[in-house]
């Protein structure tokens, strides 16, 4: 493929594509940049598109590879894109105090229905609570880690029972 028949690939397919980039980002900006990038990837990679195959499905999969590139990039980086809103309530909330009353009589409710939980299943739900990884508990009680993983997610079945039990 031409660069001249690129381009009028790409006019007669622009609205299309910039709607994809737009869904996967949910940013008009952030599409913007994202096409932009796609096609120039595109462009400089047009020599390998075979003619005669659907050109906007093969922009389609570079537009959507390049904001997968980009977004574990960002991730690596530890990137965090927040909106302007949302950072106020961050800042905010910092110089409040919160009230724990509410939160340490959830935590006395969970702590009490534990203790009517089988020792077996409540006191590996207790290490795994406190840090302790299942390697740990395995062998501070003498079990395989199978084991303690399945006396965890039966721990946390009863647990849920009991807490919509209650609700």
């Amino acid at each position: 493929m031409t660069h001249q028949e690129f381009n009028v690939e790409l006019i007669n397919k622009r609205s299309i594509l910039f709607a994809f980039a737009l869904k996967l980002t949910k940013d008009y900006q952030d599409a913007q940049d994202l096409f932009q990038d796609g096609t120039m990837r595109a462009f400089h990679y047009c020599s390998h598109f075979v003619m005669g195959t659907n050109f906007r499905a093969w922009m389609a999969t570079i537009i959507r590879n390049t904001f997968i590139n980009n977004f574990r990039e960002n991730k690596r980086r530890g990137l965090v894109k927040i909106s302007f809103e949302r950072s106020l309530l961050y800042t905010e909330s910092k110089s409040t105090l919160a009230n724990q009353g509410e939160v340490n009589i959830r935590i006395q409710e969970i702590y009490g229905m534990l203790d009517e939980v089988d020792d077996k299943y409540s006191v590996p739900f207790l290490m795994h609570h406190q840090g302790y990884q299942y390697k740990e508990i395995g062998q501070a009680l003498n079990l395989p880690i199978g084991t303690v993983k399945s006396r965890l997610y039966t721990a946390r079945q009863v647990l849920q029972k009991k807490v919509n039990a209650r609700n």
